[in-house]
């Protein structure tokens, strides 16, 4: 909480908004991953079809 109310100086509703991933990565210690291929994409989109 002091990193994201305080270090980073977010309003506490988007303090309790983000996600653990958004305030990782905020606050510089996520590491870089790749984003999915288009490929992975699609085997996602076919494995998981919204209705």
């Amino acid at each position: 909480m002091a990193l994201g109310l305080n270090a980073l100086r977010w309003s506490p509703r988007d303090f309790w908004a983000a996600t653990p991933r958004e305030l990782i990565a905020a606050a510089g210690r996520g590491g870089r991953r790749d984003a999915a291929s288009a490929a992975d994409l699609r085997r996602l989109m076919e494995a998981y079809p919204d209705p």
